[in-house]
């Protein structure tokens, strides 16, 4: 599974009336700390395709998004139980951080 590109268009039913476990990452271009999770955060994607699905927001295309769910800082990471925020990672965590709330949340 890939990271599904977010937008105001699609987050609602890809997220928010989703069942189970969605992981969504807000970032923006001109942050370097972004840029440098995406290969991790795309290779969790993968490995952890039958647990969650991940997807991710550009937050300069889609302010009204990052704005709702009080993001004021990139990269935030907002884990979603049946479409309910139900944990969060802002800055760059370790890769098990990751897939350690994904597999509680999973579990739950």
């Amino acid at each position: 599974m890939t990271v599904r590109i977010l937008t105001s268009k699609n987050f609602e039913i890809n997220v928010l009336k989703r069942e189970g476990v969605s992981v969504v990452r807000f970032w923006a271009e001109w942050c370097g700390p972004c840029r440098m999770m995406q290969p991790m955060y795309a290779s969790l994607a993968e490995e952890l395709a039958k647990d969650a699905e991940f997807g991710e927001v550009d937050v300069e295309a889609d302010p009204d998004i990052a704005s709702a769910f009080g993001i004021r800082g990139v990269p935030t990471v907002i884990f979603f139980k049946d479409g309910k925020p139900a944990s969060q990672i802002v800055g760059v965590a370790t890769r098990s951080k990751y897939a350690e709330t994904v597999s509680q949340l999973a579990a739950a």
